[in-house]
This record gives C-alpha cells, structure tokens and sequence, in this order.
C-alpha cells in the first residue's frame, strides 16, 4: 500500500492530514505492519526529493479498521502542540457510522463507564460507575436512512478506547462489519463502517480555524451517504 496526493486532505508546511484507508495501521505494532507513519514519511519524501530522514509525528490515533481523517505533524514544535490540544479536548471529532438496528432517539448523549482489557483489546461497558470503569461521553444524531441500514453522525465528548464501538454495542446497535463488539458478519475488506468524517481545530503555529472533511471510502454501502 502507497499514499498518494487523493489520501491528502490538507497539508501546510506544519501538519499533514490524510484520509487513512480502513485496514491500515496508524502507528508500528508487533505484526510488523507498514504503518500510516511509514507510508507518510515516504510520501514526503518523495514528493519534496528529501535526501535524509523525514520528521513525522503522531498526535493521535484511529483503530486499524476504521478510515477517515488523521492528523500528522511534519515539525517536533507542531507535534508537541497538537498533543496538547488534543489532551486538552479542545479539537472536535465528528464520525459517521453506519448500523442495522436503529437507534432509539433522532438525537442523544449517551453515557457510560468503560473498562479496556488489554489482553483481547476490547473495552466492555456498565451504565453504572465501577472502579476500574473510566466515563465515556457522546452524542448522536440521525442523518440518513440506508436501504438497509442507518447513518448516524457522532461526536465524541471524551476519546476512550473503542469507545463508539463499545457504546453502541452495549446499547445494541453494533457497527455494520465490527464482529468483535457484536455484528453479526465482517465486512468483505475488513473494515468497519466507522469513518473519522471531521476535525475541527486551531492550527498550532498559525493559530488559524481549521476544518478537515474525510471523503467516504468508495464501497458501494458509504456510496449513498455523501448524496
């Protein structure tokens, strides 16, 4: 797998945004993968015929699975400023998702306590605080009838692990395609129908406004959600 200029969603001298393809990794894991970090170093390189090594950092992540946009940073100045807006919660996620069972209300913020078991990579829900559990916020909001299935619009009040996975599925509507938190079949590609559509963010060294939009993937399911 190669990035090309279509996986460029913005770029200035500081930040590189890419519309990472589902199945690919954000950062380097024990499979040995090539990651999002290595196909972006490459891709600068060769795009600006860079002769030593290129600076990419990673302020933050999406699971392997899902697509959509993720922040870089080309300069160790703007990584360590992304990483602090990011602890802070001061840079909106919006996500789209994609599930067969509707969901009870047009619009809600749903609550929860999440647990993550590190050994099988999954985070179990309560409704009820529990030590251990650590608080999940989102809210959510109907947008569009598929012909078999319902696209919601998410944006995430906190970021835990797995976090809209694990909501959702608790409240039994699992992603299309995510067996691991409850659907009933994979996706052919291995993906889930979870895209990161949105960021929204003051620019670290311009300090400008910055929206960034994710096109869908091209799959036949995502095709009808953009008309």
């Amino acid at each position: 797998m190669q990035l090309n200029s279509k996986n460029v969603i913005y770029e200035d001298n500081h930040i590189i945004a890419i519309n990472k393809p589902a199945g690919l990794l954000a950062q380097g894991d024990k499979t040995g993968d090539k990651s999002l970090i290595d196909l972006t170093k490459f891709f600068l390189k060769k795009k600006y015929n860079k002769p030593g090594n290129v600076f990419v950092g990673l302020p933050h992540r999406i699971d392997r699975p899902v697509s959509g946009s993720i922040i870089l940073a080309k300069t160790s100045k703007s990584l360590s400023r992304l990483t602090k807006l990011f602890r802070e919660k001061t840079i909106k996620k919006t996500y789209w998702v994609i599930v067969k069972n509707k969901l009870r209300k047009q619009s809600e913020t749903l609550i929860h306590y999440l647990k993550k078991n590190q050994k099988i990579n999954k985070s179990f829900a309560s409704n009820e605080k529990k030590e251990g559990f650590l608080k999940a916020e989102l809210q959510y909001h109907f947008l569009k009838k598929l012909e078999n299935y319902f696209l919601y619009e998410i944006k995430l009040i906190t970021g835990r692990h797995h976090q809209i996975r694990a909501q959702l599925s608790h409240i039994g509507s699992p992603i299309k395609g995510d067996i691991k938190y409850g659907s009933k079949r994979t996706n052919k590609d291995g993906s889930i129908c979870l895209h990161a559509r949105k960021i929204e963010f003051t620019h670290p060294i311009k300090k400008e406004n910055i929206s960034i939009i994710a096109p869908v993937p091209k799959h036949s399911i995502w095709a009808t959600c953009e008309k």
